[in-house]
């Protein structure tokens, strides 16, 4: 995909880039620039809505309870 720069400095998110990344109306976007390279990172303006299920299929709450568990009993062991 290619945009154009205009005399001002902008340039235009493609339709199919900003679907693809559900990039929506007032996110917002960090240029890095490593001197070689720009990489642009997208910031959603709702980070909690972006992230939202983003988790699942990792039995996050599962883990969590063996991992408290684990360390209940260790600390059990060294009473």
């Amino acid at each position: 995909m290619e945009t154009t720069l205009t005399k001002r400095g902008q340039t235009v998110v493609p339709a199919e880039i900003r679907r693809r990344h559900n990039i929506q109306e007032g996110d917002k976007l960090v240029w890095l620039d490593d001197g070689e390279t720009i990489k642009v990172i997208i910031v959603q303006s709702d980070i909690v809505k972006a992230l939202r299920g983003s988790g699942k299929g990792y039995k996050l709450t599962k883990r969590l309870l063996a991992e408290r568990k684990a360390e209940y009993d260790h600390e059990k062991v060294r009473s």
